[in-house]
């Protein structure tokens, strides 16, 4: 009986992604690991680590994955359920660097996905559009007899390593929120291995996500973290995204409304600061959201800043080919190379975060003192599928903002003397992806009402978010 090809819309940018039994079937990943096995095969790889976070639909897709391997010959390396960068650790380790993860990351519940490496490569853009031309065109291996699965678990091995290269030099009490997402399977024995007093929120691993969706870069996901922060009288709030490779961090105030979110763009400030003590002069990577304060800190610390696109497959990839030691993303992915692997990894750049701020007696002030604007969380508008890619293709040719500086890498980013403002398409949801920052309040809105006029002159349909 044949398998029913999966469809093109779930194979995106730097990953594929879908509704589970709509756009995502049991037929369509068994495919799409039959055609990475043989993709791995071809490159000389016969293994490949499979592993899946908590959602739902993850037992089963896994073992339409692990059939798909099997039958193009290539042996599967089973970890169950895991954070992200723990199978991306895993494939680093155990020496053959194919790995595919099972994830619908931060999206909706009924979602799910994967995230592929080969050889040692993340797949992106072009290489997963070839996985979807192989599979169409029926180039696919197939062996005489399957392939083994094992089983193996290496989360141990992963949080030895891990607290191995971090030690905090005071004790700290957090609040960590998993929000019922795989890093609950580890967060919490990780920091008590650091000496971390934590209270754990959520640390139950859940599909349902019951208590609030795992993302910490939507404000709204934060209040509980918020108000345990001051309930417990902590110094840190950490939350973690439903598959682990994406932190968020806020810290106290005189009450849950008064604490701070501080975000990934004025983290990558301490980070950087901090690689570059002992690394100086290298290049570190940050993503188009990010703060123009970034790139000036970077500089000010003897480093060659530059920017690049939304992704963490895009963001891995130009990564390797700057050899930089750091990069991250305004939504929470953080990489760091040396003595790291390069991936993004949320639970290590925790614990690499509370190293540094061990240093320190006082974490908010250390924290609060990043430079920073007045700027806005990650807004969107909602979009029909795909519109929102074709929205900016003419939003790139008619965009008009004066004299400022215009980067089209990833969407249109206009950088004025006073601020700057970036609309660019999601390649996970249907949705264009907006942030705004600037000197003062003014400018602000000055630089949001020149975006939404000429938004809303191509689609006066679009409701802005601000």
């Amino acid at each position: 009986m044949s398998l029913k090809l999966p469809e093109s819309s779930i194979f995106r940018a730097y990953d594929i992604r879908g509704i589970v039994d709509k756009t995502l079937t049991e037929d369509g990943v068994q495919l799409i690991g039959q055609a990475v096995a043989s993709q791995s095969l071809e490159a000389g790889v016969d293994q490949v680590v499979i592993g899946r976070d908590g959602r739902l639909s993850g037992p089963r897709l896994s073992m339409a994955l692990a059939a798909g391997i099997r039958a193009a010959g290539a042996e599967v390396i089973d970890l169950g359920a895991v954070p992200t960068p723990v199978l991306y650790y895993a494939a680093h380790v155990l020496g053959n660097g194919s790995g595919v993860m099972l994830t619908g990351s931060h999206n909706p519940p009924d979602y799910n996905g994967l995230k592929i490496m080969v050889a040692g490569v993340t797949l992106a853009g072009e290489e997963i559009m070839a996985l979807h031309k192989r599979i169409h065109a029926g180039e696919l291996l197939n062996a005489e007899h399957q392939a083994k699965h094992s089983s193996t678990q290496v989360l141990t091995d992963y949080l030895h390593a891990l607290t191995a290269q971090n030690r905090l030099e005071r004790p700290i009490k957090i609040v960590a929120d998993y929000g019922n997402g795989i890093a609950g399977c580890i967060g919490p024995q990780i920091f008590e291995a650091l000496g971390v007093d934590a209270v754990n929120l959520y640390a139950e691993v859940d599909g349902h996500f019951p208590n609030h969706h795992p993302d910490p870069s939507n404000p709204a996901n934060l209040e509980a973290l918020k108000t345990a922060l001051i309930e417990h009288q902590a110094e840190l709030g950490l939350a973690f995204d439903g598959d682990g490779d994406r932190l968020g961090v806020v810290v106290p105030g005189e009450s849950a409304a008064d604490c701070e979110i501080i975000w990934a763009d004025r983290l990558m400030m301490l980070f950087a600061e901090d690689v570059l003590a002992s690394q100086p002069g290298e290049t570190i990577i940050f993503d188009v959201k990010c703060s123009g304060r970034l790139a000036h800190r970077i500089r000010q610390h003897g480093g060659t800043p530059v920017m690049w696109r939304t992704g963490h497959s895009l963001v891995k990839r130009k990564m390797r080919e700057l050899d930089a030691p750091l990069a991250g993303e305004m939504s929470g992915h953080f990489f760091f190379g040396k003595p790291w692997y390069g991936f993004d990894d949320a639970l290590y750049a925790a614990a690499r975060l509370l190293t540094i701020i061990s240093r320190q007696q006082n974490t908010t002030q250390l924290l609060q003192s990043l430079p920073t604007g007045i700027s806005t969380p990650e807004l969107h508008i909602n979009t029909e599928e795909g519109e929102n890619h074709s929205f900016i293709q003419q939003f790139k040719q008619q965009a008009d903002f004066g004299a400022a500086e215009i980067n089209t890498i990833d969407g249109v980013r206009a950088d004025f003397d006073d601020g700057w403002g970036l609309i660019r398409a999601s390649n996970t949801t249907p949705v264009l992806v907006l942030r705004f920052e600037a000197d003062n309040q003014q400018a602000l809105t000055r630089i949001q009402n020149d975006f939404g006029r000429q938004i809303q002159a191509l689609s006066p349909h679009f409701r802005l978010p601000f």
